[in-house]
């Protein structure tokens, strides 16, 4: 019997364990630390991004995934008649989508999703397409599904240096000194638009700044889909990470925590010591 296979790119920073169980298929991005490239999740790995920064401080760069290696997966993938989900990195922030979509042109049942979504919101709609998936939906349905639902997830982080995010053209040169001089800890958020901006700043040390981060996005989760929420960090301490962990559960009972470390891709453009809470806030879907 045909099958449908979700897919996702690195930069979804899916969970390898969750990945393996449900077996969605992942094909990394790739990732340059000056004369050295590999692919991300595979060759170069978030403590490389750190290795690689401390040593040089220079912020590594990344690139989206060819269209041939997207013709060589979807190809793979439908095999004997199966079809294949692709759920893409936002077309605002990389070439990804657009890769895949001419990939795609000539290999029938193939679809790809526009995210307008990256790190775990991409895979927060990876994990529900494949729920989709296992209840008996046709591809069509359950494209049209992740369609509607897409404008729903609700993606923020904060970070500890803004240099990553300067460099890699996600925030202006004065904004990034600002932030620097004053030690302010901004908060980026991704729009439905699939867009990044920079939203409320937090002022003191970093623990401090991630803690009051994680009580202003819980006061506005008013509606969340509780099947998973997702707790993102770059390597942040463990005790912030501990005292954030009991705040969500304490403000969403029953809540199904993931955590997770983001692949090298994301880690490129945030660094090291973020913190991102990422859910649906639709309160679940039933149709």
């Amino acid at each position: 019997m045909p099958k449908i296979h979700i897919m996702l790119d690195s930069s979804a920073d899916m969970p390898t364990e969750i990945a393996e169980e449900r077996d969605i298929h992942i094909e990394p991005l790739r990732v340059l630390l000056g004369d050295r490239e590999g692919l991300d999740g595979v060759d170069i790995k978030p403590d490389d991004i750190y290795a690689y920064f401390a040593q040089t401080k220079k912020t590594p760069k990344t690139a989206a995934v060819e269209p041939e290696r997207f013709e060589r997966a979807f190809r793979k993938l439908t095999e004997g008649g199966d079809e294949v989900i692709y759920i893409a990195i936002s077309s605002t922030l990389s070439a990804c989508y657009n890769n895949a979509r001419l990939a795609s042109q000539d290999i029938s049942g193939v679809y790809v999703i526009d995210s307008l979504n990256l790190c775990s919101g991409a895979s927060l709609l990876a994990l529900y397409a494949d729920d989709l998936v296992k209840s008996g939906l046709s591809a069509k349905e359950i494209v049209e599904r992740v369609e509607k639902r897409k404008s729903a997830v609700r993606l923020s982080l904060i970070v500890d240096n803004m240099t990553f995010l300067h460099r890699g053209g996600r925030c202006s040169s004065i904004t990034a000194l600002i932030a620097s001089v004053l030690k302010i800890k901004p908060t980026i958020i991704l729009h439905p638009d699939g867009k990044l901006t920079v939203g409320r700043k937090f002022i003191g040390s970093a623990a401090k700044a991630l803690v009051k981060y994680a009580a202003d996005v819980l006061k506005k989760a008013d509606n969340v889909d509780k099947k998973y929420f997702f707790l993102t960090h770059t390597s942040a301490p463990r005790a912030v990470l501990d005292e954030i962990r009991g705040m969500i559960e304490a403000a969403l009972p029953g809540v199904n925590i993931i955590e997770n470390i983001p692949n090298a891709t994301i880690t490129s453009h945030t660094g090291k010591g973020g913190i991102g809470l990422i859910y649906i806030n639709d309160g679940g879907v039933t149709d």
